[in-house]
């Protein structure tokens, strides 16, 4: 064997890790990078609102902070492989929507009961409507992206 031919061979992953990971490539990878980038700037508003001003507007910052533990469950999610995760994506996901469509509409509706803005209000405005296009785009990947046990146990 060369020492090309055993840096190669020693390189080669594991069938049990390969078949750990999940391939993800494309519109997969931007979604993981915007949910990421999400849940970071999620949990460092949420933070610094919850501990410097929380009594201001106790409603929105924890509703900022809810939002930024779905952006962190979610990146995990869509990281992460097997059919477990896969619903853990699809629940925090579909979550996600019906958040960002219900905080965005009584942030118009209700303002009052907004004093200060959250992640979701106004559909996402502050995060140029971001919130409020991630999830059906979220939603369409996973459904092209079935884990291999979530489409045997669907088929059955």
């Amino acid at each position: 064997m060369t020492p090309h031919n055993e840096r190669l061979a020693t390189e080669a992953p594991t069938p049990s890790a390969a078949s750990q990971r999940r391939g993800i490539s494309g519109i997969g990878r931007v979604l993981v990078v915007v949910y990421g980038i999400l849940a970071l700037g999620a949990t460092g508003r949420s933070f610094v609102q919850v501990a410097e001003r929380f009594d201001e507007a106790p409603i929105a910052y924890s509703l900022s902070a809810l939002a930024a533990v779905v952006y962190i469950v979610a990146t995990i999610a869509l990281i992460k492989s097997g059919s477990g995760w896969y619903r853990i994506a699809w629940a925090t996901i579909s979550f996600e929507l019906l958040g960002v469509l219900t905080i965005g509409t009584l942030s118009i509706v209700e303002s009052q009961w907004f004093p200060e803005a959250t992640v979701w209000s106004y559909f996402g405005a502050g995060y140029l409507f971001i919130p409020l296009v991630l999830p059906p785009l979220g939603m369409w990947w996973l459904s092209r992206h079935r884990p291999t046990s979530a489409r045997t146990g669907s088929a059955a």
